[in-house]
């Protein structure tokens, strides 16, 4: 893998790899495990807990599975308590329900959340720090720790509902040499494009991630591995089909494509991926621009 060269730096608020709506209230960790996670709070509940399926996952023995759930209702925002071990505290106040205000401080066990408000200028900060700490600043696709982190949590729902999961690792072929050849400005353009290509071929719930230098990741909720790799081809497809100008010379760029899908053997991320690099090998191995499954 080819070392990750970016060559610019975020100065604004990007989408990232999904669509975004208005600005929504969230909850950020300011204190204890999860520093710096955030959870926005719009149409749907927002639970808090332990459990990796929890929409604010907070991985700390003081907090419980399921702490706190916060919602919007009408213009206000309201937390109620889930019977917790440690029960939820309002600005260190034991509460059952509650409604919040800007700035409130939410405590579980040994970390606090913050709340803010939708029409606060903080939130503008912190909308700035959660995209700087989740995505990539080449591609604005997911980085490779939140990835991980999405992957963790999918892989727990799939498997306490029993539905399908499936990833895909995706490669730029012979990548180093157009570094080489054209320089790593050209190179970093060459990946926007890919990024870009890949941004349009995901669907909302899809995670679409850059994990390494040429690397990238897609995980796939409710695809099994057959409809999986019938959207590995089209994006190899796509990608063949597209039109490169690194250093003003067209010429084509292609990808291959390793895919895993959730099996009671492959159950956390770390197998996951390393089926799908399996996978992913055999097709660089038996001639690139190819899609292969680790069945």
């Amino acid at each position: 893998m080819a070392p990750d060269h970016e060559t610019t730096q975020r100065t604004i608020l990007s989408d990232g790899p999904r669509p975004s709506g208005s600005r929504s209230a969230c909850v950020v960790v300011i204190q204890g495990e999860g520093l710096g996670r955030r959870a926005d709070i719009d149409a749907q509940p927002v639970v808090v807990g332990r459990s990796r399926e929890a929409d604010l996952h907070i991985p700390h023995r003081s907090v419980s599975r399921l702490h706190c759930r916060i919602w919007r209702e009408g213009d206000e925002y309201r937390v109620c308590d889930l019977d917790a071990t440690n029960p939820t505290r309002l600005n260190d106040q034991p509460i059952h329900e509650a409604t919040l205000t800007d700035g409130d401080h939410l405590t579980l066990g040994e970390c606090i959340l913050k709340f803010i408000s939708h029409a606060s200028v903080e939130a503008h900060y912190h909308e700035e720090i959660y995209q700087l700490a989740t995505h990539d600043a080449l591609t604005d696709l997911y980085n490779r720790r939140h990835f991980i982190e999405a992957v963790e949590r999918e892989i727990a729902r799939a498997m306490r509902h029993q539905r399908p999961l499936a990833m895909c690792i995706i490669d730029v072929d012979l990548f180093k040499p157009i570094n080489d050849r054209y320089g790593h400005i050209s190179g970093d353009n060459v990946l926007r494009q890919i990024a870009g290509i890949l941004r349009r071929h995901v669907r909302n719930d899809d995670a679409a991630a850059r994990i390494g230098g040429e690397e990238f990741a897609v995980l796939l909720p409710e695809c099994d591995g057959d409809a999986a790799f019938g959207f590995a081809e089209r994006l190899r497809q796509a990608v063949a089909e597209a039109v490169f100008k690194p250093g003003g010379d067209e010429q084509s760029i292609t990808v291959s494509i390793g895919i895993a899908a959730l099996t009671p053997s492959r159950d956390t991320c770390s197998r996951m991926m390393a089926a799908a690099d399996a996978a992913l090998y055999r097709a660089k191995s038996e001639g690139r621009n190819r899609v292969c499954i680790q069945y």
